[in-house]
């Protein structure tokens, strides 16, 4: 090897020093958007809160994370992407310690903000990091392996959450980043080098609180929707029309202002725009799918909350195993190809899950599962790399933000969309069946019925209107399986527009 290039070689940071630590920070993040969740009813106990009170704890990360995503890309610029990313992992770190040491609602509620402030940029930075690391030829790679921490940490998360909170104390759910976020923070100071600083990059200050604001109050209103009963609510109709209003004052600042806070020129990108149009229904099915699921199986067939976790865990491995597979069929494969087989896994998944009833079997759901896993992974790492194939580098840390916002805003509309629908439908459901229980009916006959639903008694009352509830919860989400189904199916037709390659 000539002294120069051996010289070079030894000057570059290792590729994979640099992929395991900002995986372990992109995976701390991805984990802990799930894993509190199902910590919350023993944190609920432990702070004698209301239901509605301890919702703030999630409502609280949610709102923090997606005000300061956008940001994420403007920092970097002037302050260092290096600098901004060390910041970020101390940050999460030290929230999550204060929020495991919380002794009130208060408390953990102002840490979970901290924490959402802070955990914003891990996965933008991780991915733009990722792509400057690796030459476009192994972008596919480079997405396969940040996908890993993605799409596998919101799966696990529940899992991993109900084991500690189960075995150990709801407080562990937080304490667990310290040992991962030391090592990031470590191996991050060791092997990742600075990007190249922007200082006469301005910072649109009304940009920011305008979208900020939108941002907010979006969040607010899907967060808060279904318990307030939507626009009956005066709260959700003045956070409509908030939304409404800054985002309108954001897009019309954004195209007319000499430096805005996001560059218009960014979306000229054909593929940029699909993308994120398709991550935000991937957002959309994915974490609806994941909310549905658990509530399904405790409700309906009686899983215990650890339980429950293991069931899920292997959609995780479905989705590992058809990365790896897409990170060598990348290149090689045409990337709408891929895309098209993943989406039409997930639809066969959804189908499935659509024909479940409360008696469906555990290998059912498992193999379910793992079809869906597979589905997801093999649209996410493509999609990720044809996304920012044809990107301007200087755009990719604000373009990286952006991708990780449409994901979090689809996933928020998704959630509040099919639990909305849930509860509706599930009152529908149920005066329908309960129409259909009358004496004149011969299926009502009390010779044709089960003792225990004798409707002449109380108890036979109680315990018919019982198995009527539980049918009619189950139509709905059935109902809402088919609707994350059809909207999958629906983006099928974007892979028209969707170019193969740079160039194409």
């Amino acid at each position: 090897m000539p002294a120069s290039a051996a010289q070079a070689s030894a000057q570059t940071p290792s590729r994979g020093l640099i992929t395991v630590s900002i995986m372990l920070a992109t995976i701390m993040q991805a984990i802990d958007t799930t894993i509190a969740n199902v910590a919350l009813p023993s944190m609920q106990g432990g702070m004698s809160a209301t239901q509605d009170q301890i919702s703030w704890v999630l409502t609280s990360y949610i709102v923090a994370a997606a005000i300061m995503t956008p940001v994420t890309g403007v920092l970097a610029a002037r302050l260092g992407r290096k600098k901004i990313f060390l910041v970020s992992v101390v940050g999460f770190t030290v929230a999550s310690m204060l929020c495991g040491a919380s002794t009130s609602l208060t408390q953990i509620v102002i840490f979970r903000l901290l924490q959402g402030v802070f955990g914003a940029g891990l996965v933008p930075l991780s991915q733009a990091v990722l792509l400057d690391t690796y030459p476009r030829e192994k972008h596919g790679s480079a997405m396969a392996i940040w996908g890993l921490g993605v799409m596998v940490g919101p799966i696990i998360g529940p899992s991993l959450g109900g084991y500690l909170t189960e075995y150990y104390n709801w407080r562990w759910v937080f304490y667990i980043n310290l040992p991962v976020g030391l090592i990031a923070f470590s191996g991050i100071m060791a092997s990742v080098p600075e990007s190249k600083l922007n200082s006469d990059r301005g910072f649109d200050y009304f940009g920011f609180v305008l979208l900020s604001l939108a941002i907010g109050a979006l969040q607010l209103l899907l967060d808060r929707g279904q318990s307030l009963d939507w626009f009956s609510s005066r709260e959700i109709v003045v956070e409509t029309v908030a939304t409404v209003l800054f985002l309108y004052m954001f897009l019309v600042h954004m195209f007319s202002a000499e430096n805005p806070f996001i560059q218009p020129s960014m979306f000229a990108d054909r593929n940029f725009i699909v993308g994120l149009i398709f991550i935000f229904i991937i957002g959309t099915t994915l974490y609806a799918t994941l909310a549905l699921l658990p509530p399904f199986m405790q409700q309906l067939m009686g899983f215990p909350v650890v339980t429950t976790g293991y069931v899920l865990a292997p959609r995780g491995m479905g989705t590992m195993v058809a990365m790896m597979l897409v990170g060598r069929l990348i290149g090689k494969v045409d990337i709408r190809l891929l895309i098209f087989t993943g989406l039409c896994l997930t639809v066969l998944a959804l189908f499935i899950m659509g024909q479940f009833t409360a008696e469906v079997s555990i290998p059912v759901i498992v193999w379910t599962g793992v079809i869906q896993g597979l589905g997801f992974g093999f649209v996410f790492v493509p999609l990720s790399t044809s996304t920012f194939a044809t990107l301007p580098s200087h755009f990719r840390t604000e373009g990286t933000a952006m991708y990780s916002l449409m994901r979090n805003i689809g996933s928020s509309i998704g959630i509040s969309v099919v639990v909305t629908l849930l509860a509706r439908n599930t009152q529908v459901n149920h005066a329908g069946l309960a129409d259909m229980i009358q004496p004149f009916r011969l299926a009502m006959a009390l010779e044709n019925l089960p003792k225990i639903w004798d409707w002449t008694t109380t108890a036979g009352v109680v315990a018919l209107n019982g198995e009527v509830t539980r049918q009619a919860l189950t139509i709905a989400y059935l109902n809402d399986f088919k609707l994350i189904m059809w909207i999958t199916f629906a983006s099928i037709p974007l892979l028209l527009i969707l170019k193969r390659k740079a160039g194409n």
